[in-house]
């Protein structure tokens, strides 16, 4: 016979088995980040020059974001996807964070994984952070992450690992806080696909995981090698004759096999069915000439940090066997800032509990395919740059630009010649294979269906026949869902609209903080730290910008 003590035992382990039950239940969240990815460089938007099978195998299986936008630069990008706010909630909003910055994300900022941690998440970063390291408790691990593998600055070169950057030049791979000298002539790319892929392998099934892979590729690296790949991966892509966007293909199919890897590691670990892939670019494409890289947005207008479409119409895909309808183009409307409220609810948590986001939660409406919980989108408001965009229902309003209006215009390649689109490559990815073993992989026919519905096609007519705009000497406006090319500035027929949308982000201006922007601290150069960068206000008082350094 039982005692009524083991009984009570017997009930508090069952009680504890279902609490584990649920824990388990919640999904791993594989949050991946492309560097500089046009809207074009994908082979799920139409374009027939860069096979990416891993990254089209994944959005074919789960949803293409085809309504998806993001910030025109990194770290303003960056810091929406951490903190759920528009940059100018932030004082994020005006270009990049430099490693020679006394700043960083602010400190009362609640991150991502903070949130996930306390739904029991076990977090890591891999690759790129980009929010500030002057001191320790702006770095990675002081914000939510268990670990990071990777580097503290915008950019560095993919074999030594050394970012050129005002004010000098420094060493830029971390474990953590510890420099990782021992990468050095170790592919940037493999690096973290491999760091990723043990992550995976060695974590802890019983909680749940979160790994951010946010990937040094396509970015640039520094000048003297700016798109570096392996020589074979190069040579693959002969038939792409101009040199640049041969280079960038090798480095954007170096990335590409990282999604396939990391999505097989899931496999393997018996965790792929319990899990959630995002894909995303950070920023629109540098074309050809812009940061001596050569992505393409085709056919959209501008590049990255300019307002236009080709600047903040992103590329990206989620994934999951939890999207109720999966394998469609979800053409819900979504901003970068959407991802915490819509991670926290499919991690179980309640994001109607978050207070003073500018994210709304997306995951019912993606899933269910239901209309979307935004209608309107602030892309920016940069009163250093003086620009600004807004759109609002169908209508999109642009206000001042940058480079003076010189990558104010459409750029290629576009993609649409080069090799004959291979459907059976897709399928045989390793990311399709890992989806064939949980029976989530699209069929020939879904691909077939989704890939024409993916893609923007615009007409030359239309842009002959349209009234262009010039940023320089006016404000202008589009009806966005119906010129997603931003062929015909409609401002001289719609002076009302104009009206209302100035006001719109007159408005949001008025709610708007300073930018964080401080001058270069000399006490940042590398060459004071054995040349690596480093998070020097840790060995400074607070203040003190007047110490002579002699090391």
């Amino acid at each position: 016979m039982f005692s009524l003590r083991d009984s009570a035992w017997i009930l508090s382990l069952f009680y504890s088995a279902i609490l584990v039950a649920c824990e388990t239940r919640k999904p791993n969240i594989i949050f991946i980040v492309a560097d500089d990815l046009g809207w074009n460089d994908v082979g799920f938007h139409g374009s027939n020059q860069i096979p990416t099978p891993n990254i089209d195998a994944l959005a074919y299986s789960g949803l293409i974001l085809n309504n998806y936008y993001v910030t025109a630069i990194c770290t303003p990008s960056r810091s929406a996807i951490m903190t759920g706010k528009y940059p100018i909630h932030t004082g994020m909003q005006h270009t990049v964070l430099y490693g020679a910055e006394a700043r960083g994300l602010p400190l009362k900022e609640k991150l991502l994984p903070q949130y996930l941690q306390e739904l029991g998440y076990d977090n890591h970063i891999v690759g790129k952070w980009h929010l500030g390291s002057y001191k320790r408790e702006y770095t990675p691990t002081f914000r939510g992450f268990k670990s990071h593998l990777g580097y503290w600055t915008g950019h560095h070169d993919y074999n030594d690992h050394t970012a050129v950057e005002a004010p000098g030049w420094g060493l830029d791979m971390r474990r953590n806080l510890s420099v990782a000298y021992d990468l050095h002539g170790k592919y940037s790319t493999d690096v973290f696909t491999q760091e990723s892929v043990r992550i995976i392998k060695t974590h802890n099934v019983s909680k749940p995981l979160f790994l951010y892979l946010a990937h040094a590729a396509v970015h640039s690296g520094n000048p003297y090698n700016p798109l570096p790949a392996p020589d074979d991966v190069v040579k693959s892509f002969s038939f792409i004759k101009n040199y640049n966007r041969q280079r960038f293909a090798a480095v954007l199919s170096k990335l590409d096999q990282s999604v396939g890897a990391v999505t097989q590691a899931l496999a393997d670990r018996g965790i792929l069915s319990n899990s959630l892939i995002v894909f995303t670019t950070d920023n629109g494409g540098p074309a050809e000439g812009f940061n001596l890289n050569a992505a393409s947005n085709y056919p959209l207008k501008g590049v990255k940090n300019t307002l236009w479409e080709g600047g903040v119409r992103g590329s990206a895909l989620l994934w999951s066997p939890l999207i109720r309808k999966p394998n469609r183009i979800a053409t819900q409307r979504m901003h970068l800032v959407d991802w915490l409220p819509t991670l926290v609810d499919a991690a179980g948590g309640d994001s109607c509990q978050l207070s003073h986001i500018d994210g709304v939660t997306q995951w019912r409406a993606l899933s269910n395919d239901e209309p979307s919980n935004r209608t309107e989108i602030l892309h920016n408001i940069d009163d250093i740059y003086g620009n600004a965009a807004i759109t609002v229902g169908s209508w999109k309003l642009l206000k001042g630009t940058t480079y003076n209006g010189s990558w104010d215009n459409w750029y290629g390649p576009s993609g649409r010649t080069g090799y004959d689109y291979d459907i059976q490559q897709v399928i045989d990815s390793p990311a399709g294979k890992a989806l064939q073993r949980i029976n989530k992989a699209a069929t020939v026919q879904q691909i077939l269906d989704m890939r024409p519905k993916a893609t923007i096609n615009c007409s030359i007519s239309d842009f002959l026949q349209g009234d262009n705009c010039n940023l320089l000497e006016e404000n202008c406006l589009f009806n966005i869902e119906e010129d997603p090319c931003e062929f015909n500035n409609m401002a001289k027929s719609y002076p009302a609209i104009v009206a209302r949308l100035l006001q719109k982000l007159d408005s949001y201006n008025q709610t708007a903080i300073p930018p964080g922007n401080l001058p270069l601290d000399p006490r940042g150069n590398p060459k004071y730290w054995n040349y690596v960068w480093t998070n020097f206000g840790d060995y400074f008082p607070d203040g003190d910008v007047t110490t002579v350094i002699n090391i």
